[in-house]
């Protein structure tokens, strides 16, 4: 019946279409409903998340999304009570203890394990709102991309990178909505190496090294794959981070690693002793679904009466007292009004790479001069604030055709089957994450071959770049570009290989446009702006080509799809000149943006936050993210994320826990609160003062040069 309506009706009326047959669809298949009251509230969940899912990422992109919110909703209705989501309170309290800006990898980990204080009253503002029925679906992510719950940065036009690029600016996702951009990304579960954490430390940041950090990384997981979870050094079980292998693989995924043996790597488990090697990615997924912060953290304190989550709410600055140096609380536009909440112990800003470095600067904490440039009241100069941004890049484009019908191509794998497969079953292709299979690590000529601190990571998938024309927007690349170089291979089965650069030498930086928060700040990637970088990621392009030429991959007739890119045609392909110029076009963000409020040692310039994570020059004040990393992790790093909620929480406790005589604690605490009151006085009246331009609170309404 689907099928016929399907054959005649355009995407636009194929929407509607199939969500007035869904419900009669699914109890075909042989599962009977069990009460008429269930199937109001199914239709009442159907019709909100179908308006929901057109809302975020638009109508006619995906005709199966009515069915698969149908599907959903009628085998794991619980799953969408609304019950189980955190309560986004209605009013903001006038004062807390803590105060978490931002929910993401790191917020949600502070504000939920903060909570567990049942004395401690915690805040945790988001500027988004809550997940949907279609970012649980892994395969979709790259359609959350562009959405509602993205901020939608884009960098400032370079010659370095993005070449391919429209405006030759790189896209920037980031994760606008309750558990930040663990909501948006492929779900990749890597530590790093343990290397990364041992050169924190040697930098001068106690407590920092891998052994240090190693029982975080434990504290958050939850590994269901029995074989990994035996290894109790390594791996953590009954975590709130629910770790899985992919439900789905193709045929391609063995291959990968039938490829790697072939040229002498070992299959190794990526978190465990050893990196260099290969093996099928671990995925914070739970039952074939994301598994995000606000899923894993939140949920389970929803019930808290101390934590308070508010939505919708965009932090503008944080008050700070101008004479003793001190954070009172913050700032932040909800409901369409300026509003503030204030603290007794100490504001933490979790809002990323990007959203912290931007609200320190608003706040008078960043580079004197440029925050004078735009009249803002200097607190603290602070010149490292924005500055030492880096990002894992990686050479886009590597397109390999096969001979078979085992690739992941969109339009042949996703329909009405597997979306009642996904909902019943809970496996399928969309529980894939965009064909995401394996990963490998290896260590080109300019890595220490002895040494087990590889330089490039190798993302290999069962699809590519032309699998899914979402892939071109998401990623940002010119219709000319992507129709000269792939349009004689969309939708065709394929496969990718992309090299990924695990420790760049080029830094970037971030500015503010203007003093009007809802202005973005400007960004400057300034990828491959050290040659070394361009040097080690063409030996990795290199690697990734031979892969390919091994047995186990030429079974499926695997071949390099080896159109001249545009820009370097005047080289010869496969030299080292070409493959230099090459990666400067189609360049890949990976998402990894860290170090702008980097961790340091008080002698060090250009540190911002200390080792407890405290920033410089004030108090009541930390940052708790992306931002603190001296140097990027090895790896994808929402792992490392959540491992520096986890630890930023636990120094916060120390120190407002370290009273053994309880007495003195509260009595302690009062007179903290006693002086709290004091400047929050002193910050109302200050405000009192300040002139009170209204700022328009719907960013959708407000022209930002982003």
């Amino acid at each position: 019946m689907v099928i016929g309506i399907a054959a005649g009706l355009s995407a636009g009326k194929l929407l509607p279409a199939i969500g007035g047959v869904a419900l009669k669809v699914i109890p075909a298949i042989g599962i009977a409903t069990s009460a008429a009251a269930s199937a109001g509230k199914i239709a009442a969940t159907v019709t909100t998340g179908i308006k929901v899912a057109t809302g975020v990422i638009g109508v006619g992109k995906l005709a199966i999304i009515p069915v698969l919110i149908a599907a959903l909703a009628y085998y794991h209705y619980d799953v969408f009570d609304p019950e189980n989501r955190p309560f986004n309170v209605k009013e903001v309290d006038h004062e807390y203890d803590f105060i978490v800006v931002g929910s993401g990898g790191a917020g949600a980990v502070v504000a939920a394990r903060l909570s567990e204080i049942a004395d401690w009253k915690v805040l945790l503002l988001e500027a988004g709102g809550h997940e949907t029925e279609i970012s649980d679906v892994p395969l979709l992510s790259l359609y959350l991309h562009k959405s509602k719950l993205d901020w939608k940065y884009r960098t400032q036009p370079q010659k370095t990178a993005c070449q391919a690029m429209i405006d030759k600016r790189c896209c920037w996702t980031r994760g606008k909505v309750l558990g930040g951009s663990t909501v948006l990304n492929t779900m990749l579960y890597i530590r790093g190496n343990k290397r990364d954490f041992d050169l924190w430390e040697a930098l001068g940041n106690k407590g920092w090294s891998y052994e240090d950090i190693l029982p975080y990384f434990r504290k958050s997981e939850d590994q269901r794959n029995p074989y990994l979870a035996r290894n109790k050094r390594q791996h953590g079980t009954g975590g709130p981070l629910t770790i899985q292998d992919a439900p789905y693989l193709t045929p391609i995924g063995p291959a990968f690693l039938q490829a790697a043996e072939e040229q002498g790597y070992d299959i190794v488990d990526i978190n465990g002793e050893q990196q260099t090697g290969f093996a099928f990615f671990q995925f914070h997924q739970r039952r074939g679904q994301r598994c995000s912060t606000a899923k894993a953290f939140l949920r389970p304190a929803r019930l808290r009466k101390n934590l308070h989550v508010a939505l919708f709410a965009h932090v503008t600055k944080v008050i700070m007292d101008d004479t003793n140096k001190r954070a009172l609380g913050v700032e932040f536009i909800r409901n369409g009004r300026k509003q503030q909440a204030f603290v007794k112990r100490e504001v933490i800003l979790s809002a990323g790479a990007i959203g912290t470095p931007h609200l320190l600067m608003l706040s008078g904490i960043g580079p004197k001069k440029h925050l004078e440039k735009f009249g803002i009241n200097v607190i603290h100069d602070s010149p490292g604030v924005g500055r030492n941004l880096q990002d894992h890049v990686a050479a886009g484009g590597l397109v390999f055709q096969i001979d078979h019908p085992v690739g992941f191509v969109m339009n042949r794998l996703v329909n009405i089957n597997s979306a009642v497969r996904y909902a019943v079953t809970e496996d399928g292709p969309l529980t894939s994450n965009i064909g995401l299979e394996a990963v490998g690590f290896i260590s080109t000529k300019y890595a220490n071959q002895s040494d087990d601190w590889p330089d490039i990571e190798f993302h290999l998938t069962s699809a590519s770049i032309t699998s899914d024309d979402q892939a071109k927007v998401a990623h940002g690349l010119t219709d000319e570009f992507f129709s000269y170089m792939y349009g004689d291979v969309r939708n065709k089965d394929v496969f990718g290989v992309f090299p990924m650069m695990l420790r760049p030498k080029s830094r970037g930086y971030i500015k503010l446009q203007s003093k009007n928060p809802l202005r973005y700040p400007l960004i400057y990637h300034n990828y491959f702006t050290h040659p070394d970088d361009v040097a080690v990621l063409r030996e990795g392009v290199k690697a990734a080509i031979s892969l390919v030429e091994t047995q186990a991959m030429k079974k499926f007739g695997a071949r390099f799809h080896d159109r001249k890119v545009p820009n370097c045609q005047h080289l010869e392909m496969y030299t080292d000149e070409y493959w230099d110029c090459s990666v400067k076009q189609y360049t890949m963000s990976i998402y990894h943006y860290s170090g702008t409020a980097k961790m340091g040692t008080p002698d060090d310039p250009f540190a911002v936050v200390d080792d407890q994570l405290r920033v410089y020059g004030v108090q009541g004040l930390r940052v708790i993210d992306a931002s603190i990393m001296p140097t990027v992790t090895s790896g994808n790093i929402v792992a490392p994320v959540i491992m520096i909620g986890e630890k930023g929480a636990d120094q916060i406790k120390a120190l407002w826990l370290q009273s053994k005589d309880e007495d003195d604690y509260r009595f302690k605490r009062q007179e903290n609160l006693t002086l709290n009151t004091n400047l929050n006085d002193v910050a109302e009246n200050r405000i009192k003062r300040q002139d009170n331009t209204t700022l328009s609170s719907n960013q959708d309404e407000v022209k930002i040069s982003s």
